[in-house]
């Protein structure tokens, strides 16, 4: 009898420490992303983040994960993203010359008047569509991507 009572005592402790125990930690990364040789230094880029198929391209910017802007300097800006899970991402990004929030285009032409970037991607056209599948890269430790701006 007395061994029995031993038993539930260590048993009793051993679930008293289990149920103290933390729980696991997400872990999480930090994405920046730059983008280098805008026309000029007008108005703002817009990076635009994305982890879902289907997502992009998104041109009135509702599917979006996050979103942040940055101002531009010496023909450049860049702009990070923390504590993001681990997981697939994709990156827009848009110079918004005239800082109201779209993309503009051309008159007559379904083109951006304003410069445009994916990841992965180093030009866009007819045959060339940004989609997420090509866009995405894995993320799984803080990560700086380079986007190359694309002006139609």
């Amino acid at each position: 009898m007395i061994v029995f009572h031993k038993i539930l005592m260590v048993t009793g402790s051993i679930l008293i420490m289990s149920s103290f125990q933390s729980p696991q930690k997400e872990t999480t990364c930090s994405l920046t992303a730059k983008v280098q040789g805008l026309r000029n230094s007008k108005g703002v880029v817009q990076f635009t983040l994305y982890n879902k198929n289907g997502t992009v391209p998104d041109e009135k910017f509702e599917n979006y994960y996050r979103i942040k802007i940055s101002e531009i300097h010496s023909g450049s800006a860049t702009i990070t993203f923390f504590q993001l899970p681990e997981g697939k991402y994709a990156i827009n990004i848009l110079h918004d010359e005239n800082n109201n929030g779209k993309i503009d285009k051309k008159f007559m032409i379904p083109l951006p008047k304003e410069g445009v970037g994916f990841s992965n991607y180093e030009s866009i056209g007819f045959t060339n569509h940004p989609n997420f599948s090509k866009a995405k890269f894995q993320l799984n430790r803080d990560t700086t991507k380079q986007i190359k701006i694309i002006y139609f």
